[in-house]
């Protein structure tokens, strides 16, 4: 009990970090540089433009309906955080709107608003839970079809961008563009926490040679499979071992010095759980 109200708690730390950071790349970001960057905020921006209106009261009034159908679609739980999230954003906003970094550039502003704002979802994602606006419709586009946060996220803001277009100019739409496509990918990235991590995959005849440079030279573990040869149907041992950045390129130049005839396949890994990374290592 206690671990799943620590849990819980985590969550919603996240969302409010998170959702400080989305105000902020609005308010540092985007809005000086009139960059209608999808979502409630875009349209906030758009709004803004046009009519002189205080964004976080727009995006307030946005978002009310939208969080009922958050209550209708996606359940009680998540509608809690969602509520969270739909609140501090504009709070956030309302709060640091006096606040001028002097950054009119919409090249800067759509890649570093686009950094933070990325930054900011992802982080709010990471703790289950919405921003509102948009980006609550991308999650439940998310859950419904499974497509990734990033990837709903840009489909959902082009109408916004498309608008923009005709109240701004075509070249700051394009900029709008930049920022949700790097928006997007940030997305992905702080939700998956890539890193260096390197997944090796050795195919080699000599099995114990290659396992014992892999535990004495990096002290890493490793998986045994057993493979056969496309083209001579002769069996083969592939060995997974993951790895630092800098354990594969030392592992790489001892393999290159004591089993150059084995074939080797270095990969990125997005996330590596489990003992020896994410836990204390056992051996065994």
């Amino acid at each position: 009990m206690k671990t799943f109200r620590q849990t819980v708690f985590n969550d919603y730390l996240l969302i409010l970090f998170g959702s400080a950071l989305v105000g902020l790349s609005f308010n540092l970001f985007l809005l000086p540089a009139r960059l209608a960057a999808g979502g409630v905020s875009g349209i906030s921006t758009i709004i803004y433009e046009l009519y002189g209106a205080n964004p976080a009261y727009v995006q307030w009034l946005i978002n009310i309906p939208l969080f009922i159908l958050a209550v209708i679609l996606a359940g009680r739980d998540f509608s809690m955080k969602s509520l969270v999230g739909t609140l501090f954003v504009p709070f956030t906003i309302w709060v640091t709107g006096g606040i001028n970094l002097g950054v009119q550039n919409p090249l800067l502003s759509s890649i570093y608003g686009g950094i933070l704002l990325g930054v900011g979802l992802g982080i709010v994602y990471r703790g289950n839970g919405s921003t509102g606006g948009t980006a609550l419709i991308a999650q439940i586009l998310k859950k419904f079809t499974g497509i990734s946060s990033g990837f709903a996220q840009l489909i959902v803001d082009g109408g916004v961008v498309l608008a923009s277009a005709f109240v701004f100019d075509f070249e700051l739409a394009l900029f709008a563009l930049m920022s949700i496509y790097v928006t997007s990918k940030v997305i992905d990235f702080v939700q998956l926490q890539t890193s260096p991590q390197k997944l090796i995959l050795i195919i080699t005849e000599r099995e114990d040679e290659v396992k014992k440079i892999i535990r004495d030279e990096i002290d890493r573990g490793l998986t045994k499979l057993r493979v056969t040869g496309g083209h001579s149907n002769r069996e083969r041992t592939m060995i997974l071992c993951v790895a630092e950045q800098s354990e594969a390129v030392y592992l790489k130049k001892m393999l290159n010095e004591k089993e150059p005839a084995s074939f080797v396949v270095f990969l990125n890994a997005s996330e590596i759980l489990g003992h020896g990374f994410s836990k204390e290592r056992i051996y065994e």
